[in-house]
């Protein structure tokens, strides 16, 4: 009797089994046997079997010598791998097997109303065998990938590009194919925020394309209202769709004044409409009923009476004749007589205007005071000054008025996520930042400025001589630490594996990194003695952190 020794590619984990038997069974086995020649005792004969997993391959020997597997109790995802192994080995009853039960229990529920519909309206062809549907704005890879969940009920997200996941669920709607619409609409908003807010004004414009994706829809309406820039300076603004416009607008919370969305407002009205004259003198009266039918939807949403005096002078009279006779009667009547009621209808002021852009109006006139957060939710204005000095090797800081530099938000942990990939896929390309963290069970702030760009393409040291880490003990700006690079040709260290490490200066002189894609739950943040910074920030190692933001350092302009 021989010995066959197995061995699977993925895992070295050996099997042993009888030549004859696997012979007798498969016709891969009875082929690879007959090439191989045993070792010098005639007994052991050794397969290299590729692409199947120890785990498979384990069900896989027991059927072949006892004609028995358990369907019931084995995930659906190994079933699958198990049909695909039985069709390499040539075990032909076992791939009819497998694909019987997971046509027949798995894929039951994955059936599609667009396809019971389309099917039932097609003639077949002339032997009655073959229906022909034809499938619009599906890619063949997309609908490959389809065509497996729908037979087996399995997609593999972590294996597919983030792209080609967002494709596959606009086809999953588009076919009906609710249950797997809803698993991959869940999959982007939890693991691919970074990727959904790279590719902002796409995914914007689908949710209102396809009507369907009320999630989406309110992750995306989140993050415009507070940062609005997002959607109203991208280069698609103008290609917006006119419901997701309106659904903007209709937020009583949008982080802009009015007057500036009344801008954005005539700016894609006037994109809608081509032939319109450049030159707002040179327009007839037929040029503005354009303009007005256009915007029908859009211009009962503008708080006119919220813009100021100036402001309604110089943007909205200039444009009069696209507003009812009695809106802009009433609207000179609010300049002249504020008090004196109207007819028109008044809409409540966006909450913004009471609370930020006041507070923003009045900055340059008054000392910021410690509530007023207006670039980050970590550090205040004073923290920004001293640090702004510490750029320019200033020996004394700069005041609330004289700081040259502004900071502009790249990334926050509690809205964009913690995971160290979206730190690198956020700030890649990237350079002059500062990067602050609030750590957690402390008022401490620590962070540092890296003048060199963030590239998740690289690996290795990265050299710079004005690169430092700071800190300010209990959030104090008068309470600080600073520690600028001493060995310059270490100051940085791109790490290969950007799934668990973050930023990293020096050689951990302040890192972080997390094993569960979550900077906030494993404390395994680092800030630790060495010789590449001047001084250590703390005296304990690990820490874990609340949050952290990604702010990038702007010259003001003169």
């Amino acid at each position: 009797m021989l010995l066959l020794k197995l061995a699977t590619n993925q895992i070295k984990k050996t099997f042993t089994a009888h030549s004859a038997i696997l012979s007798y069974r498969s016709s891969y086995f009875n082929k690879e046997l007959k090439n191989i020649i045993p070792n010098i005792n005639n007994i052991i004969k050794t397969i290299t079997i590729q692409n199947v997993s120890a785990q498979v391959f384990e069900i896989i020997l027991k059927y072949i010598y006892y004609g028995i597997i358990d369907t019931e109790n084995i995930d659906t995802k190994i079933i699958y791998k198990l049909m695909i192994a039985a069709n390499e080995l040539k075990l032909e009853e076992l791939f009819i097997k497998l694909e019987s039960h997971l046509l027949e229990f798995e894929a039951s529920c994955y059936r599609s109303s667009y396809f019971n519909k389309e099917l039932k309206n097609i003639i077949p062809n002339i032997n009655n065998i073959i229906k022909t549907i034809t499938i619009q704005n599906v890619s063949a890879q997309v609908f490959e990938i389809i065509l497996k969940y729908i037979y087996y009920g399995i997609i593999d997200t972590e294996n597919i590009d983030t792209k080609i996941i967002y494709k596959l669920m606009i086809a999953a709607n588009e076919l009906k194919l609710e249950e797997l619409f809803i698993k991959l609409e869940s999959h982007l908003l939890e693991f691919e925020a970074s990727w959904l807010k790279t590719n902002f004004s796409l995914v914007y414009n689908s949710i209102f394309k396809y009507n369907n994706f009320k999630n989406l829809e309110k992750f995306c309406n989140d993050i415009i209202v507070k940062h609005p820039s997002i959607i109203f300076e991208s280069n698609e603004f103008t290609s917006l769709h006119e419901s997701a416009l309106v659904s903007i607008l209709k937020r009583d919370d949008l982080h802009m004044k009015e007057s500036e969305i009344w801008d954005y407002l005539i700016k894609w009205g006037t994109a809608q409409n081509l032939t319109l004259p450049e030159k707002l003198e040179e327009w007839s009266l037929e040029n503005f009923t354009t303009l007005k039918t256009t915007l029908q939807q859009c211009l009962p949403l503008i708080r006119y009476f919220h813009i100021s005096n100036s402001d309604v002078m110089d943007k909205i009279k200039p444009y009069k004749k696209i507003l009812d006779k009695q809106l802009w009667d009433d609207l000179k009547q609010h300049l002249i007589l504020p008090d004196r009621p109207i007819k028109s209808m008044v809409l409540p002021p966006r909450l913004i205007l009471t609370q930020e852009l006041l507070a923003r109006e009045n900055c340059a006139l008054e000392k910021p005071t410690q509530s007023q957060k207006l670039f980050s939710t970590i550090l205040y204005e004073d923290h920004a000054a001293i640090i702004s000095s510490w750029i320019d090797y200033k020996p004394t800081n700069y005041s609330l008025t004289n700081n040259p530099y502004e900071f502009e938000l790249i990334l926050r942990g509690s809205e964009d996520g913690f995971a160290p990939r979206t730190f690198w896929d956020i700030c890649h390309g990237h350079a002059n930042t500062i990067l602050i963290s609030k750590v957690k069970g402390t008022e401490e702030i620590m962070g540092g400025f890296n003048p060199l760009a963030w590239d998740k393409t690289k690996e290795g040291w990265m050299k710079t001589n004005k690169s430092f880490i700071f800190s300010f003990k209990d959030g104090n700006a008068q309470n600080s630490i600073l520690s600028r690079v001493r060995k310059e040709n270490n100051a940085l260290h791109f790490n290969i594996n950007k799934d668990i490490i973050g930023p990293r200066f020096g050689k951990a002189e302040f890192m972080l990194r997390s094993r569960g894609s979550d900077f906030t739950k494993d404390c395994l943040n680092m800030c630790r003695k060495s010789k590449y910074y001047e001084r250590s920030l703390r005296n304990f190692n690990m820490f874990s952190i609340v949050d952290y933001e990604v702010l990038k350092v702007i010259k003001k302009s003169s």
